[in-house]
């Protein structure tokens, strides 16, 4: 008697929980205390109990009933109060305690609001593999086979053998790529981490981040770069900023250039950022080179077009003056903690 007694109560209190309506509250009370209900039926099988346990028993009835009655009272009350509001506001999914939130890391906002400029222009986004084979990074874009970036003292090789496998140099390797699967017209821009065998110091890193273009089409000029050029250097650092090409050599353009920027700092006059002559580099460009373009398939007699290619840490370092490359990979809360409050 006692163990179903005691298997009755925990129903009770399973069935009590469960209560939220007046239709339920009755079903409740049908079920444990009306004539039929489970507790009257308890009394009834009362006079079967020995004698010497019928205090105990009894008591335990009563106690029960009281409970049944209890959950029923308890419920009727608050149905009656109505809706409970006190929670009403509150959001139950928050934590205990505030939890800090994080900021975009610097790179992150530059690099997005390059790739914001070039999509106003056109521009797409195309991705590659930083794990890449000599064919991609060198032998299509025109690289000579003793040309010094095949170096182990310049770049990361994970295989050397018939078939070079690296951590590439720079995402032009994602231009030959989509070159090699598209035809023209093509107006791409290629972000992505690279990997070079440089010692690590305030100036240089072992990786960093780059934001390469391309335009490929029919009578692309090299007047069409310098006015792409133009607007994203004003877009960039603002509408008063001066742009100079400088003739270069690079190996997958011809002609090339390095492109300048008027000093956001001194205006042009001369200062420490600018070493004095008014002029800061930014990036590299050129004519992409036909021997290139045949390589990926691409008629050259037919399309011309342009490339550049720039650092986003070196425009970073000019928009928040930020000395020290190492700190954008350092992690270093402090530096972070003191770019989210300038910005």
């Amino acid at each position: 008697m006692k163990d179903r007694i005691e298997e009755l109560k925990k129903e009770l209190i399973l069935d009590a929980t469960k209560m939220s309506t007046p239709e339920e509250v009755e079903q409740f009370r049908i079920k444990y205390l009306s004539k039929k209900g489970a507790i009257p039926a308890l009394m009834a099988d009362f006079r079967n109990v020995p004698a010497e346990q019928k205090r105990e028993i009894g008591q335990l009835i009563n106690d029960l009933k009281a409970e049944a009655n209890e959950a029923i009272n308890t419920m009727r009350e608050k149905i009656a109060s109505g809706p409970d509001t006190s929670l009403v506001g509150i959001d139950l999914t928050r934590t205990a305690t505030p939890l800090p939130l994080g900021t975009r890391h610097p790179l992150s906002l530059v690099r997005s609001e390059i790739l914001r400029i070039f999509g106003s222009m056109g521009f797409t986004i195309a991705e590659g593999p930083e794990i890449e084979d000599d064919w991609h990074v060198f032998s299509s874009l025109n690289f000579a086979p003793d040309h010094p970036a095949r170096d182990m003292q310049d770049t990361f090789f994970i295989r050397r053998g018939q078939d070079d496998v690296l951590l590439r140099t720079h995402t032009s390797s994602v231009q030959t790529r989509v070159m090699e699967s598209h035809q023209p017209p093509i107006r791409i821009v290629c972000p992505g981490r690279v990997y070079r065998n440089e010692a690590i110091s305030a100036r240089a890193h072992c990786f960093f981040h780059q934001v390469e273009g391309l335009y490929i089409d029919r009578n692309v000029s090299f007047a069409d770069l310098k006015q792409v050029l133009l607007y994203f250097a004003r877009e960039m650092f603002g509408p008063e900023t001066r742009i100079r090409l400088r003739p270069s050599y690079f190996p997958f353009t011809e002609p090339s250039a390095e492109m300048d920027i008027s000093c956001m700092i001194c205006g042009g006059k001369g200062c420490t950022l600018c070493k004095g002559t008014g002029w800061v580099e930014i990036l590299g460009c050129g004519m992409v080179d036909p021997n290139v373009l045949r390589a990926c398939g691409i008629d050259p007699e037919v399309y011309s077009g342009y490339a550049f290619g720039m650092g986003i840490e070196r425009i970073a370092n000019l928009k928040y003056r930020v000395r020290d490359l190492r700190l954008f990979s350092e992690n270093d809360m402090r530096f972070l903690h003191e770019f989210d409050a300038a910005h």
